[in-house]
């Protein structure tokens, strides 16, 4: 009798198109081997119904999203001060990152020869800092002067003797 009352069941459920196993707008019977009866609240211990760290909820988002590469190419500018360090981060500001090499824009042609001679030290800093094969060149470039090419005419020369910077 109990068995025509579950078929008969099924099939009502079946007409309606909704699982057998739903009830109440929640699915019952795969509840991983747990007791039905069981209480519905946490426990004393850890539990994934538990809050969770705002931390660890972004990292899954992050994971599960796939931007992994996205975040880690932004902690380079997020981090920049820090990874460098004060005095060069003053001087040198990340303009591009795409493919490992990071573009530098650096405040004067002086602080620009300065970078590429500490390069080889910033990239040890950013690897150590973000991780490995995040950054594997730098292009350096020094500051940008404005351009005195104005108008439909031009008398072809150096311009105005100055190295701004």
């Amino acid at each position: 009798m109990a068995h025509a009352a579950l078929e008969a069941a099924k099939a009502k459920a079946k007409e309606r198109g909704a699982p057998p196993n739903l009830r109440r707008g929640r699915i019952t019977g795969g509840s991983g081997g747990q007791n039905p009866r069981r209480r519905r609240w946490s426990g004393s211990g850890a539990d994934a119904r538990d809050p969770q760290p705002l931390g660890r909820l972004v990292s899954r988002l992050v994971a599960d999203s796939g931007w992994q590469g996205t975040v880690t190419n932004a902690q380079v500018f997020g981090q920049w001060a820090r990874l460098v360090g004060e005095d060069v981060a003053e001087h040198a500001q990340p303009v591009a990152l795409k493919d490992g090499e990071l573009t530098v824009r650096a405040s004067s042609t002086a602080w620009a020869t300065q970078l590429r001679l500490l390069q080889g030290k910033l990239l040890t800093k950013i690897a150590a800092g973000v991780g490995h094969g995040v950054v594997k060149r730098m292009r350096i470039q020094g500051p940008t002067a404005p351009s005195w090419r104005k108008g439909p005419r031009h008398v072809p020369g150096r311009g105005p003797r100055d190295t701004y910077g």
